[in-house]
């Protein structure tokens, strides 16, 4: 049965003042939040706090603004992503990505609903923009076995009842990421189903002022984190026995301490292993005098994403001067290409002008020039010259926008890469490199 539930909670009446970012200062708190650890290494740095309610809010109205904008009745989400997007909620986040049990529809006028597993409606009961919480958006194999349909049919009669009382007429209903049977359904009640990525990549792109502040938040605890990998690395590596595996996971553990979420990848290799890149972290031993290389991928604080890259040389000897090379080149590159960051440029523009790699780099280059960042890596791709496809990406850089510019150097058949990736924000006038951890003194020369 559907359940409102945020009008039967029970409000604590005991809850005491609210902590920075405006969340309950009860020891309680419902979603995921910072740790005790990171406010006071936010403090220390001088950061401000985000204010949760107002940045929830900036999001709500955008995504309603999107969907009011291209004529839809709503927009329907399953990917966890967008759900958290929309809500700010989270519910067994990587489960969810391959056994997809939410939904939130926004309705045109803004009404939002959430579909959630069926004990933990309580999970956006802090969120009041959230205004309904049901269940039975679970629409796989897995949990439903031979009757998905029955399940697909109920649910898409519940959205399609809410689109008429929210937005009555209109069968436009943009959705992202439907599986068979929910598409089956939602067509079958006679939904014109339209493009829903394409509406919440668009509506993310752009980041609020509170936005920018967690972004500001999570990068610190993120390289807080860093800088205690490299310390292990540096300390532990010489003396042997630590393997890639050890190295990584202190970068999870120190994400999690400062109420960090999770790592998309496993990306740091070692040694030969660095090449060709995109071989994952594993049990290899690393050795003295080696490159170490890593991409964070770390969903952080308030679940905001820093992607960063950094290529260290651990060891008592001089890295070679093919390295040293390498290395500076890489910095060339990314501080080049960010040079033309600003409002107005567009993709095909950074993409025409990007610096060039040296040849024998080419054939291994990274896979973009740049990317979006938000909640994970977004929305848009800047392409390397000879992967842009025309018309894919014809839009501005807009302020509030937030790119990582990265690259990749390695040589077909050599015994190391280069790995490296700073994340920025588009202003009014520029540019900021929210990135500040230095690159490898060593590596430089």
């Amino acid at each position: 049965m559907n359940q409102h539930y945020r009008d039967t909670r029970k409000i604590d009446p005991t809850r005491g003042a609210t902590l920075g970012d405006g969340s309950p200062n009860d020891s309680d708190r419902i979603e995921i939040g910072p740790t005790q650890l990171a406010f006071r290494e936010w403090e220390a740095a001088g950061l401000e706090l985000p204010n949760l309610a107002a940045m929830r809010e900036y999001r709500w109205k955008r995504l309603t603004q999107h969907i009011v904008d291209r004529d839809y009745a709503g927009l329907l989400m399953f990917d966890p992503l967008n759900i958290r997007y929309a809500t700010d909620s989270t519910n067994m986040q990587l489960w969810n990505t391959h056994n997809p049990f939410r939904a939130v529809l926004v309705c045109a006028d803004g009404y939002m609903v959430i579909w959630d597993y069926k004990n933990s409606p309580f999970l956006s009961s802090f969120n009041p923009l959230v205004r309904e919480a049901r269940s039975g958006a679970d629409l796989f194999y897995f949990d439903r076995g031979d009757k998905i349909d029955v399940a697909a049919d109920v649910f898409s009669n519940e959205v399609r009842r809410l689109c008429a009382e929210h937005a009555p007429g209109n069968m436009r209903l943009a959705v992202d990421k439907p599986m068979l049977h929910g598409l089956r359904a939602l067509e079958a009640q006679g939904f014109e189903v339209m493009e829903g990525e394409e509406v919440t990549e668009k509506a993310r792109s752009v980041k609020g002022p509170d936005e920018i502040k967690a972004m500001r938040c999570s990068s610190h605890a993120c390289e807080a984190a860093c800088y205690a990998m490299e310390d292990f690395a540096r300390s532990q590596i010489p003396g042997g026995g630590v393997s890639e595996d050890d190295v990584w996971a202190i970068l999870h553990a120190e994400n999690i301490r400062r109420g960090g979420e999770w790592i998309e990848t496993r990306l740091l290799t070692s040694g030969q292993r660095t090449n060709p890149w995109f071989q994952e972290c594993g049990p290899r031993i690393c050795q003295n005098n080696e490159i170490l290389a890593f991409d964070t991928d770390l969903v952080g604080a308030y679940g905001i994403c820093t992607d960063i890259s950094r290529t260290w040389w651990i060891g008592d000897e001089k890295p070679r001067p093919d390295m040293i090379y390498a290395m500076n080149h890489g910095i060339e590159h990314i501080q080049t290409n960010m040079e033309m960051l600003k409002p107005g440029v567009m993709i095909p523009e950074l993409t025409a002008n990007c610096h060039r790699l040296d040849d024998k780099f080419q054939a291994q280059k990274y896979g973009c020039l740049m990317h979006g960042v938000g909640l994970c890596d977004e929305w848009p791709l800047v392409a390397y010259p000879d992967k842009a496809v025309p018309g894919a990406f014809d839009y501005p850089l807009e302020p509030g926008m937030t790119l990582c510019v990265e690259v990749l150097l390695g040589e077909v058949g050599g015994d190391f890469s280069i790995k490296l990736e700073d994340q920025v924000l588009i202003t009014e006038d520029g540019y900021e490199n929210l990135t500040k951890y230095p690159f490898d003194p060593r590596l430089v020369g």
